[in-house]
């Protein structure tokens, strides 16, 4: 007699293949947590040697602050190609699927990192290494921009709605982890190599080792499961093709024969363009603050402040390391008490600790120096980024979700970018006194808060409109 098949539920069997949900899911969040984590590991160091090396590497210059606003241009330019890259992998990741498009992404991501390791200097060839830097840098841009939309879907739509904010939540960890992995290898490097070997050849290392989780990430985001919410979109639309198709031509009625549209970017553009416009707002302040909390932070005492660079990076390294506790802690405190009011913390927390972080980092005293990067790091961005993924995606359906959300953090990550760029320059412009960043940050950080706000009151009119949408529910909070 045949041995009986294990008997299943529905939502097991959604994940596909007859797969258990708990493992299931499990693979799917290890898989989000791993191509999140090569992306900012990339991002992260990227905008360490950015802050210590590629000034004089790639952009040199007789004043040590035309450098820095020259390599921090660079590391902006890659803000400005991740909208594009959103767009693409959005538009596809809501057609074709988020498991195909997140494959090639983590590509993109990986090997682009792997070429900045292998770039030559401007001694070496001269106009040619910034120019290299900068295309590299580029692509690098279009394969982030199209990473952490998917990325975040694919724990969103594969775990329970109660527990969505703790879940989506540890692929928010590899933020912290990957600046924890990208600042300990630089800070593990700069111990090991004197300052002659780390100019010359060491500060490759962290580059090349990217090469390494590419190749976890790939093998594992290539053995997981689509989404059973991407799915279940995929078999209504097949399902309401099939049943036009079975009927007679003169009993179809006129607006069934007429192709509906179907390109995610109008779609997300006519249904949630208020949701949209509040989430770029209410994401400012977290890409602003982490920005100049960790590579201009690091840069100014480093360069400004003329201090060992092993104290910003050391400092650093342990924020990032309490901040794999605070970000999942931050996650399951919105279950509990909604995803507003954790993001409302964080952005009322930066707007009032703007102006104390540049006073703690001008005292020059290395404790009170890891204390600021260690608040300002983990109850500033990492308790609104914990929330991001769940927040935004449950302002927009299914159909246009990895559009929605990528357009959203994308293009609000252009400023988040250009944050290095423009506290260098608002740094020479006060004269080498930090209180117009200061300044700036507050700015910011309001402008986040009324944002977020409206999400709850006023632009409630627009998460009502996704709540009603085919594969969506309301957000609460």
């Amino acid at each position: 007699m045949a041995e009986k098949e294990p008997i299943m539920s529905v939502k097991e069997k959604a994940f596909g293949t007859g797969v258990p949900e708990h493992v299931a899911r499990r693979r799917v969040v290890i898989a989000s947590f791993m191509g999140a984590l090569l992306e900012w590991y990339d991002f992260f160091i990227f905008g360490t040697a950015a802050g210590l090396v590629f000034n004089s590497l790639f952009f040199p210059a007789e004043n040590a602050m035309v450098g820095t606003i020259a390599a921090f241009a660079a590391f902006g330019v890659g803000f400005v190609s991740r909208p594009l890259g959103g767009l693409i992998f959005g538009h596809f990741g809501d057609l074709i699927g988020r498991k195909v498009t997140l494959i090639w992404t983590l590509s993109i991501v990986g090997v682009s990192t792997f070429l900045i390791g292998l770039l030559p200097t401007w001694q070496q060839v001269g106009i040619w290494a910034p120019i290299m830097l900068m295309v590299i840098r580029l692509i690098q841009g279009v394969g982030l921009g199209g990473e952490y939309g998917g990325a975040a879907l694919m724990t969103f739509e594969s775990v329970p709605e109660k527990r969505r904010g703790f879940f989506c939540s540890i692929p928010q960890t590899a933020s912290c982890a990957g600046i924890m992995l990208a600042t300990g290898v630089f800070a593990l490097c700069n111990y090991l190599l004197t300052a002659e070997q780390f100019m010359a050849w060491g500060w490759r290392i962290p580059f090349l080792l990217s090469a390494v989780m590419l190749l976890v990430g790939m093998y594992i985001r290539v053995n997981i499961e689509e989404t059973a919410d991407f799915k279940q979109v995929k078999k209504v639309k097949r399902h309401d093709r099939q049943k036009i198709l079975e009927t007679p031509m003169a009993q179809r009625e006129p607006s069934a024969s007429k192709p509906k549209e179907s390109i995610p970017l109008v779609l997300l553009l006519r249904q949630h363009l208020k949701g949209v416009m509040l989430a770029f707002g209410a994401r400012l302040v977290e890409a602003v603050s982490s920005n100049i909390i960790n590579a201009f932070g690091i840069a100014y005492l480093a360069s400004q402040l003329a201090m060992d660079r092993s104290i910003p990076l050391n400092s650093m390294l342990l924020a990032s390391a309490i901040g794999l506790i605070v970000c999942p802690l931050s996650g399951w405190i919105s279950d509990q008490v909604g995803l507003r009011r954790v993001y409302l913390f964080g952005a009322a927390f930066c707007a009032l600790f703007a102006f104390p972080f540049f006073m703690l980092l001008n005292t020059g005293d290395p404790l009170l120096i890891a204390l600021a990067m260690i608040i300002g790091y983990n109850l500033g961005p990492t308790a609104m980024f914990a929330v991001q993924p769940t927040m935004y995606a449950n302002m927009f359906s299914t159909q246009v979700r990895y559009t929605g959300l990528s357009v959203a953090y994308q293009f609000s990550a252009i400023p988040g970018g250009m944050t290095p760029l423009i506290a260098a320059l608002l740094l020479a412009a006060g004269d080498g006194a930090p209180w117009y960043v200061a300044s700036y940050f507050v700015a910011v950080s309001l402008l986040s808060l009324l944002c977020v706000w409206m999400i709850k009151n006023k632009g409630e009119e627009a998460v009502a409109d996704a709540s009603s949408l085919p594969g969506n529910r309301a957000m609460t909070g």
